[in-house]
């Protein structure tokens, strides 16, 4: 069991097999930063060029539905919610009154009054509480549910016979009720590794055994569970960003990091956050890019970022990929020094580096690992 005042995950027990301390908690659930011996360098390999399973369970899922629950969603979100078509989904940005972020979060849609939300560490049960204030709209925290990540090139070879619908079909941020290994659950194309995956949602009763028959019957395919140091690896090399540690600033607005893809500027209905956000535009204050660094590990995190020696920035998380071969970080500079191959010095406790702006993602630069041009 959890500590009191923690999440229980039922997969705890095989977290713990697999040499997990389960000293690291996120998003009130305790996690597998690491696999006793194994390395996240291993597993980086294994989901780049087989395939890996995580898992997420620590994502929280509300369930939000009602005749006015696209309305709702709406205010509370920078998209267009009631053009979601179902079994969609879109990221979205949850914004201050400030116009800064407050959270990302999925929004799933899987019928016409029915919605749910996948979000991490932000305040959106306090936000949907105001946005379904009045409405006709019923909200439940489905604490249940666990969430299985299966990422890499082996994983639709792996998953497609097993399951009852073709996998094959579904389109980037698609998803589908069905069974897997005879246990009913809703997979989603969709993943924070950089390749093409799924995730799969299944209740607390089936998810042992799917986790047991995931790495049994995923052996032929190369499979190899894999740890949340991985994902942070994965996710630098894909360039994806975490909230709140890619947003260091009091205020972050979607331009600064980006992110201008996640706001439907166009919305003609209220939205929190709207005036603040859309007049930010052109007003950076930072911008995010990537670096590559010459030294042969990590920097550290917030490890600050000099131009011609005045500071410009810092960086928000780094990483050495092995796979790559290169010291990669993100990172928040001023707008003026974001053109690629503009020089920095990163300084951290550990000494001095010199730096340049790279494109991003580091790997796969045109996305067609996770965005196969037959598969979009």
């Amino acid at each position: 069991m959890a500590e009191e005042g923690l999440r229980d995950d039922v997969l705890f027990d095989r977290h713990r097999q697999l040499g997990a301390d389960l000293e690291d908690v996120i998003w009130n659930m305790q996690i597998p930063a690491v696999y006793g011996d194994q390395d996240p360098d291993d597993e980086v390999v294994a989901v780049r060029t087989a395939v890996g399973l995580f898992d997420i369970s620590a994502l929280n899922i509300i369930h939000v539905e009602g005749p006015d629950a696209a309305e709702a969603l709406n205010w509370m979100v920078s998209i267009k919610v009631p053009e979601l078509k179902e079994n969609r989904a879109r990221l979205a940005m949850e914004l201050t009154e400030q116009g800064g972020v407050r959270d990302d979060i999925m929004i799933l849609r899987d019928g016409p009054e029915k919605f749910r939300i996948s979000h991490g560490g932000g305040d959106t049960p306090d936000v949907l509480a105001r946005a379904v204030q009045g409405k006709k709209v019923t909200t439940r925290k489905d604490t249940d549910v666990h969430i299985l990540s299966v990422q890499g090139p082996n994983a639709l070879p792996f998953l497609n016979p097993n399951c009852e619908d073709d996998l094959a079909r579904l389109k980037y941020f698609e998803h589908t009720f069905t069974k897997l290994f005879g246990k009913d659950v809703t997979i989603a194309r969709c993943g924070y590794s950089g390749e093409y995956g799924f995730e799969v949602h299944a209740a607390s009763k089936d998810v042992v055994d799917l986790w047991d028959t995931l790495l049994e019957k995923g052996k032929p395919f190369g499979i190899l569970p894999c740890s949340w140091t991985t994902i942070d690896l994965m996710r630098v090399e894909g360039a994806l960003l975490f909230y709140p540690f890619d947003m260091p600033y009091e205020h972050t607005t979607p331009w600064e990091i980006d992110w201008g893809w996640a706001v439907d500027e166009d919305k003609q209905e209220e939205w929190l956050g709207k005036e603040a956000c859309l007049a930010a535009k052109g007003k950076e204050r930072t911008k995010i890019v990537g670096l590559t660094i010459d030294h042969n590990e990590g920097v550290e995190e917030e490890a600050k970022v000099f131009k011609d020696g005045a500071e410009t920035g810092v960086v928000t998380m780094p990483a050495f990929s092995r796979y790559l071969m290169r010291s990669l970080a993100l990172a928040h500079v001023k707008p003026e020094h974001t053109a690629l191959g503009t020089r920095f010095e990163v300084r951290d406790s550990t000494g001095s580096y010199q730096a340049h702006v790279m494109q991003t993602p580091f790997y796969d630069p045109l996305r067609m690992r996770s965005v196969p041009e037959q598969y979009k």
